[in-house]
C-alpha cells in the first residue's frame, strides 16, 4: 500500500482498536475462572479496601444487547459556503476512503461518520458477507453516496491487493484507509508463550508499526495515526464469559461505563481530515480513563 499510484498525497491511514489488554492483562485462567465460578472485584473507598464478588453465571444475549443500529445522516453540500475555515477542514469533500472490518461495530461506525462529513465513496470491507453487504447496502441508501462492498479476510494478501486495486480503479484514488477489522487469532505462536502476552506484544507491535510508517511515508504526504479504545460495548464483547469481567471493566475505568463505539467517530473524523494535517505517528488512547490509573 505504499504505491504512488494507489494513494495521492492526501492520503491518511488510521489503525482502530490496539491495545486494549496492554495495561492490565488479563490471563486466559482468568477469564476461564469468571466464566466457571466467580471473581473478586476490589475497591477503595475512602481509603478502604472493599471486596465483592461478582457471579459469572452464563447469561443469554438479548436482543437489547446487540449493537444499536443508526442511520447515517447525509451530508448536505450545499452549506459549505456557509462553515468558517475551522470546520470546514474538518470535512471529507472529494474524498474516498476504505474501511477494513466496516460491516459491524466500530467499523460501521465510523464509515458512517465518514459519510456524514462527506467523503465521496467508500469501499467497505469484511469477512462476513451477509453483514458487510447489508451495510453497504443500508449506507448508501442513508446517505445517496458511493458505498462498494468487498467481501475479503484481512490476512488474505492476495484478496486484500485485489480489492484496494478494485476500489482505486472504481473510485480513481483512495484517500483514507481506516483499519478496523478484529483479528482473534494471534500471530505468535501461543504454544511457547502466554496467550495474553501474546496479544498484547502483536499490539504493541502495531504501535510501533505506526510510528515506522508513519516516519518514511511522510515524505510521500501520507499520515499514519492509531487509535488505542478502552473497553468497547460491541458484539464482540457480548459473550456470557465476560459478564463478570466487564463490571470489573467498568469499575476500573473512571467513567465507570464501556466505550460506545460512537464514541470513536469525532477522533477518525479529525484523523482522517486536514484538520489534522500536521499529526503523524500518534496513538490516540480513548478509552474513559482506564489507563490513567
Amino acid at each position: 500500500m505504499t504505491s504512488r499510484a494507489l494513494f495521492p498525497a492526501s492520503f491518511r491511514a488510521i489503525s482502530a482498536g490496539l491495545i486494549r489488554g496492554l495495561h492490565t492483562p488479563e490471563s486466559k485462567a482468568d477469564f476461564e475462572k469468571i466464566a466457571k465460578e466467580s471473581v473478586p472485584l476490589v475497591t477503595f473507598e475512602q481509603g478502604e479496601r472493599k471486596e465483592h464478588m461478582l457471579h459469572g453465571e452464563p447469561m443469554p444475549i438479548t436482543a437489547a444487547m446487540q449493537d444499536a443500529q443508526h442511520a447515517a445522516i447525509p451530508f448536505d453540500g450545499s452549506i459549505m459556503q456557509n462553515l468558517t475555515p475551522t470546520m470546514t477542514r474538518f470535512t471529507l469533500i472529494g474524498k474516498f476512503a476504505i474501511v477494513t472490518g466496516g460491516g459491524r461495530g466500530i467499523g460501521l461506525s465510523m464509515a458512517q461518520a465518514l459519510a456524514e462529513v462527506g467523503v465521496g465513496g467508500i469501499s467497505i470491507l469484511d469477512a462476513h458477507p451477509e453483514i458487510g453487504e447489508a451495510a453497504a447496502q443500508k449506507l448508501r441508501k442513508d446517505t445517496g453516496i458511493d458505498v462498494r462492498f468487498y467481501s475479503v479476510d484481512v490476512r488474505d494478501e492476495n484478496g486484500i491487493s485485489e480489492a484496494v486495486d478494485n476500489a482505486v480503479s472504481h473510485f480513481g484514488q483512495v484517500d483514507i484507509l481506516i483499519n478496523s477489522a478484529g483479528i482473534a487469532d494471534s500471530n505468535i505462536k501461543a504454544e511457547t508463550y502466554n496467550e495474553q502476552s501474546c496479544y498484547n506484544a502483536s499490539k504493541s507491535g502495531v504501535i510501533q508499526m505506526t510510528e515506522s510508517l508513519a516516519t518514511e511515508w511522510a515524505r510521500h504526504g501520507i499520515r499514519v495515526n492509531a487509535i488505542s479504545p478502552g473497553y468497547m460495548d460491541t458484539a464482540l464483547n457480548r459473550v456470557p464469559a465476560l459478564e463478570a469481567q466487564k463490571k470489573i471493566w467498568i469499575d476500573r475505568t473512571p467513567q465507570k461505563r464501556l466505550g460506545r463505539v460512537e464514541d470513536l467517530n469525532g477522533l477518525a473524523v479529525y484523523l482522517a481530515s486536514d484538520a489534522s494535517a500536521y499529526m503523524t505517528g500518534n496513538n490516540c488512547v480513548i478509552d474513559g480513563g482506564y489507563t490513567l490509573w
